[in-house]
C-alpha cells in the first residue's frame, strides 16, 4: 500500500508494518534463470498456496528488488521452503546479489529453475500470470513438480518469519491422536 492510502484509511505505514509483524509467514528462497542463464534469486515471506485444481502458487515480489525483473520475465521459477537451521541461507538470499549463490549446491536434474539442493522442499513452477500488488508484483506459478525431504512430516518443522525474526514452526500432536 501507497503511504498516501495508508493515510487516508487511518493506518501509518508503521502500524501496518507492525501489524504483519505478528503474522508467521514461510521463509522460502526464491529461484530462476535469467535470459542469460544465470541464477538469479530472492528470499521471500510473502508466498502462499493459491489453487488445487489447478496447483498454483503464489509469491510477492518487491519492485525493487534486484532479482524482481528476472523472476517475473522466467517462463519457471523455484520455490525452496527452508527449515530450522536454514537461516544462514535466508540471510544470503536477503543479502548482495552477486553473492547469493556463492557456495550454494543446485539440485540436480532442475534445469527449468536452479532448485537448491539443501532447501527441505521444492515447488517447481511454470509462470501462470502476474497481477499487480502495488509495490508488489503478484508471481503465480503453477506446480509442476515437488521434491524435497520435506514432503514428509518432519519433526523439525520448518522455518518461519515472525516479529521481524525467524522463528521454528512445529507440528502440534491432533488431540486424540
Amino acid at each position: 500500500m501507497s503511504a498516501a492510502l495508508l493515510a487516508r484509511t487511518g493506518v501509518t505505514a508503521e502500524e501496518f508494518r507492525a501489524a504483519m509483524a505478528a503474522l508467521a509467514a514461510p521463509v522460502t528462497v526464491v529461484t530462476c534463470y535469467d535470459e542469460y542463464g544465470t541464477p538469479r534469486g530472492l528470499t521471500a515471506s510473502a508466498v502462499s498456496s493459491l489453487s488445487l485444481d489447478p496447483p498454483l502458487f503464489l509469491v510477492c515480489l518487491d519492485r525493487k528488488s534486484s532479482s524482481h525483473d528476472a523472476l517475473v520475465g522466467a517462463s519457471s521459477f523455484c520455490v525452496n521452503l527452508l527449515a530450522p537451521g536454514d537461516e544462514e541461507l535466508a540471510l544470503k538470499f536477503a543479502g548482495r546479489p552477486d553473492r547469493r549463490f556463492d557456495g550454494v549446491r543446485l539440485a540436480a536434474g532442475e534445469d527449468a529453475a536452479p532448485g537448491l539442493s539443501d532447501s527441505a522442499l521444492r515447488l517447481m513452477c511454470e509462470r501462470h500470470e502476474t497481477l499487480d500488488g502495488g509495490d508488489h508484483t503478484i508471481l503465480v506459478g503453477r506446480v509442476v513438480s515437488v521434491d524435497g525431504d520435506g514432503l514428509g512430516l518432519t519433526p523439525a518443522g520448518g522455518l518461519l518469519w515472525h516479529q521481524r525474526g525467524f522463528a521454528y514452526a512445529r507440528p502440534v500432536p491432533r488431540p486424540g491422536a
